[in-house]
């Protein structure tokens, strides 16, 4: 829905830069997404990223880093804050008004896990000051990087990646694989 899919650059560029960590990832379209079976609705999604959840504990027992980008973002945030399975959070691309719709973040403000908050610079679905108001309410620790850009990241996909690597570095996330 609205030009999203797990085949989207930003994706898999979050998604090489978790494998690099030797983190194995799972990317799923959402209800009613490409192939998926399902209605969209915005809100049985949560249950979506629920079941992703699900099956990595049950195939892996490893640490699970979740990220998502824009409404998987959003999405994917709502579900991981309270699992106990998810030792982190990337945010990319995070929506705060996206076609009509407004995202709320209140629940961040309980959520003590480590959060990277990344967008483009010109993103016209997360205006700076309106990001920085979430990541401002949500509990420590937490980081917010602006890339230059608008939401795709288009041309700076690279920069996206080094930023993710680079956090994860710094939180000590990694598998050992």
């Amino acid at each position: 829905m609205f030009g999203g899919s797990m085949h989207n650059k930003v994706v898999f560029h979050a998604m090489k830069a978790l494998h690099s960590f030797g983190f194995p990832v799972l990317r799923f379209n959402f209800r009613g997404t490409g192939l998926s079976a399902g209605q969209h609705d915005g809100r049985a999604e949560v249950e979506d990223v629920q079941t992703a959840l699900s099956w990595l504990k049950q195939e892996f027992s490893l640490p699970i880093v979740f990220a998502g980008f824009s409404f998987g973002a959003a999405t994917g945030l709502r579900a991981c804050c309270p699992d106990p399975a998810v030792s982190a959070l990337i945010s990319l691309g995070t929506p705060v008004e996206a076609d009509g719709r407004l995202y709320s973040y209140r629940f961040l403000g309980d959520c003590p896990k480590p959060k990277l908050f990344v967008s483009g610079d010109h993103d016209p679905f997360g205006p700076h000051e309106a990001l920085e108001e979430v990541v401002a309410t949500a509990a420590d620790p937490k980081e917010l990087v602006f890339i230059p850009g608008d939401h795709f990241f288009a041309g700076y996909l690279t920069d996206l990646r080094l930023t993710i690597e680079s956090w994860l570095q710094e939180q000590g996330l990694r598998t050992g694989l």
